[in-house]
Formats: structure tokens, sequence, C-alpha cells
């Protein structure tokens, strides 16, 4: 009789809301690519890591004071005297890096495999404005802790709205609401943190994942499997996302919270990176600290404008340098979607852009010497010149036939995730260890292993090898 009753309820709630449609269209008959690899993780990373900084973030508000004269010592007290407080702040922290880790290595994904290309273009377009809002709340929320590095990296970069014609000073008194960074500032910040930019993520969460089902995944290999269906309209080379690639996510999640979680109980700070030295001293706006940065996922467009010697021109850049990824969809004119079937011009021109982006990011955490800005001028030109010139280079490029159905062909990193074991074997060798404790019957029967120069030099020259034969 109770399930009788239970079942009724559950179909009262069904013939209002259509939770079985949602369910079946988004997920269990929802159809991806049968050939997704390691590199179509980082969708569903970022969306728990999203859910991550709202649950912490609303446990933190809680006893956070949004005060200038409170906030520094609320945060101390919710390190200190609340329950779990300091695991929550060290999440909320954590979470914030993790967040861009896991985003930057998303879009790489979707450069690598033209994922921004016809018919994804507004995927791409919704990906990017979630990048800009990722920014705008990461800033935001910087400012709240009100250290040093906070208020002073605050000042800095709302300085910068001022270098606009016309409207530059009153925008940047604007977003201060002060004439200098103050209560009113904090005020503002945090209520954008945890109440507009929130809402507006959700928004473009959401658009961006109805927009990805509407015209379907693309896969390593940059076929749309909706052309080749069976009899019942099923792709041939698709396969449910549910429980498919729902266990194969769980998966990745356990991988990634291994990571996460030796950061947040071993290395919270990463060295400064994820929270800098400067931030555990209250903001003293008497006092500069030595060297103004921002944190570590801000410093490649920071470089940037450090790089131009003109103030409004670095602006300009440093927005050029975002606003340039919008239009990559228009800028590619290859019809090849994937690296997989790419000319090498392509893929050296790729090779180029990760190393200036990974060398303007850590130029943007160094002082800025005269050779640290001459490297930064060389790298923002190689930045600039991947999008700027693909226009031409995508032209000339030879590319490979592109197969009429997905393939099991694997990538170079997921070779070397196949053979990681016995890669470690030739790198490595077991020597007898003789350690110093315990009855030395046992002594002889401990190994430890050591690094083997030969097996290394060896792995290195096949991987040197494995990558300019994949460049070619």
């Amino acid at each position: 009789m109770k399930l009788n009753r239970f079942a009724q309820s559950g179909n009262w709630i069904l013939d209002r809301f259509p939770l079985a449609q949602l369910w079946n269209d988004h997920m269990a008959h929802y159809y991806a690519p049968k050939n997704f690899n390691i590199w179509y993780f980082f969708g569903s990373l970022a969306l728990l890591v999203m859910v991550n900084q709202f649950a912490t973030g609303i446990l933190l508000t809680m006893n956070y004071k949004p005060d200038a004269k409170l906030a520094f010592d609320s945060v101390e007290y919710i390190m200190r005297d609340v329950n779990w407080g300091w695991l929550i702040r060290y999440m909320h922290s954590t979470g914030a890096s993790a967040f861009f880790i896991v985003v930057y290595l998303h879009m790489f994904r979707g450069i690598m495999y033209g994922s921004f290309k016809q018919p994804r273009e507004l995927i791409w377009i919704f990906g990017m404005l979630i990048f800009v809002c990722l920014m705008a709340e990461a800033f935001m929320g910087y400012l709240l802790p009100w250290g040093q590095m906070s208020y002073w990296g605050a000042q800095v970069i709302i300085s910068l709205f001022s270098a606009i014609p016309v409207i530059g000073d009153d925008l940047s008194l604007w977003v201060r609401g002060d004439y200098v960074v103050s209560d009113a500032t904090l005020n503002r910040f945090f209520a954008f943190h945890v109440i507009a930019v929130p809402l507006v993520l959700v928004m473009l969460v959401f658009m961006h994942i109805v927009a990805l089902h509407e015209v379907g995944s693309n896969n390593p290999d940059g076929i749309d499997i909706k052309k080749l269906k069976d009899v019942n309209g099923i792709p041939l080379d698709g396969i449910p996302f549910h429980p498919y690639y729902t266990v194969k996510d769980l998966f990745g999640v356990g991988v990634f919270l291994i990571f996460f979680t030796t950061v947040i109980f071993y290395m919270p700070e990463m060295g400064g990176y994820f929270l800098e030295h400067a931030n555990f001293i209250p903001a003293d706006p008497m006092k500069t600290p030595e060297h103004i940065a921002p944190v570590w996922y801000f410093t490649p467009f920071y470089a940037i404008l450090r790089a131009i010697p003109d103030k409004f021109a670095g602006v300009i850049g440093m927005g050029g340098a975002i606003v340039v990824l919008f239009l990559l969809p228009w800028l590619d004119r290859n019809p090849v979607r994937s690296i997989r079937y790419r000319g090498g011009l392509y893929k050296k021109a790729l090779l180029l852009f990760i190393i200036s982006f990974v060398s303007l990011g850590y130029l943007g955490t160094q002082p800025a010497t005269p050779t640290a800005t001459l490297f930064a001028r060389i790298f923002t030109a190689v930045y600039f010149g991947f999008f700027l010139l693909m226009p031409l280079y995508t032209r000339w490029e030879k590319t490979k036939p592109v197969p009429k159905r997905v393939t099991d062909h694997h990538s170079l990193l997921e070779d070397i995730e196949e053979q990681l074991p016995l890669i470690i074997e030739e790198m490595t060798e077991l020597k007898p260890d003789r350690p110093e404790i315990g009855d030395a019957a046992f002594r002889g029967s401990f190994y430890s292993r050591r690094a083997k120069l030969g097996g290394v030099r060896h792995v290195a020259t096949r991987l040197a090898n494995s990558i300019k034969k994949s460049l070619d």
C-alpha cells in the first residue's frame, strides 16, 4: 500500500515536471562518441569544482565579515576557531586554482581537437563567456581576505580602467566605489562575488551544456557521429552517456580528488602560488609590497600588460589576448578539426603557443627586469601570432585524410599513459638498501628504486623522436 502511494506521488510529479525526459535527453539517451580519451574528463571536473566552490563559499559567508576593519580577522577566525573552518577555507582557495587548471586544460582540448569549429561555434562562445565570468569571480574573491597582496593587487588592476580614454577615471571610481580601495570596494566586490557573478555563471554553464547536447559532442577524430545512424536513429559510433561515461567520469573524479586532497592537506599554499605569503599580512594602505603580482592564473595576461610600455596599449593588449580567443572559430580556415589529421604547420604553431602561454605565466610572477620584459615581448608576439596568422598558415598546411568513422587511434599522451609501468621500469632500477635500524638479519632484504641514467636517456630520446614524428 505504501509502495503504491509512493509510486502515485512519483507519477504526480512526473506528470507536472519532465524529470524523466530531462534524464533521457541529457544522460541515458544522449549518445556521445565512443572514442573519448582522457582529455574529455575536464568538462565534468570543471562542473565538480564549481559545485565545490559554491558549497564551500556558502559555508565561508556564514562567518566572513565584509568590512574593511573586520575582514582579515574574520578569515583568521574561520581558520582558527570555526570547526573545520581551515578545511573549508583551503578547499575554497585550492578549488579556485583547481578550477582554472581544469578550465585551461578543457580549453586546450577544444583548441587541439577543433571543438570550436562549425557547428559548435556557439558552444565555444558560451565557454569563453564562462572563462571571462570566472576571471571576474576570481578577481573579486581575491580581494575578500583583505591581505596585503589582495589589497594592492586590486589597487593595481582597478587603476588600469583609468587608462581608458574619456570614461576611464569615472569607470575606475565606479568600480572602487571610492577614490581608493576601501570598505566600499570590499562590500561591492563581496556582493558581486557571492550573488551576481555566480548567477551569471550558472546560467552560462546551463546554456553551454544545452548547446553542446543540441549539436552533439566533438571527439578526438573530429568526426560528426550524427551523420551515420542505424535504423533506430542511433549513431553507429555513439554510446549512451549514462552509464558508460558517468562511470568513466567517476574514475576521473577519483584521480582528481587524490591530487586535490593532497594539495589541501600537505601544500595548500603551493609555495605561494595558490595563497601568497603577503596575503597572511593585514592590508596596509601605507605599506606597498616589494613585488605586486596577481595570482598565478592571471599572470599570462599580466605579463602581456607589462610587456607593452604604454599603459593604454597594455590594457588593449591584455584585453585583446582574451578577445582573440572568441574569434578562434573564424580565424581557423582549415576544414579539418582534429590535430590528429592536421599538418605539421599547425602542430608546430600550437606547440609554440603552449610554450609562449606557459612562459608568460611564469614571467608574470617575476619582477619586471629588462631581460624579463624582453622575453615577455617575444612571447607576447608569439601568442598573438598564433591567432592572427592563423588564417594564413591554416590554409597552407597539408592535412591527412580524415576517416569516415571514429577510430581507436591513441594520442602520444595516451600511449605514454599505457606504457607508464614499463617506462618507470626502464628509467629506474632496484638496489639493495641498508637501513640503519632493524635487526641485522633483515637489513639485506630492503630494496629501493633509484634512477638509472642510461634508461632516462633512452626514454627521453624516444619521447623526443615521438614528438618530432607527431609534428611532421
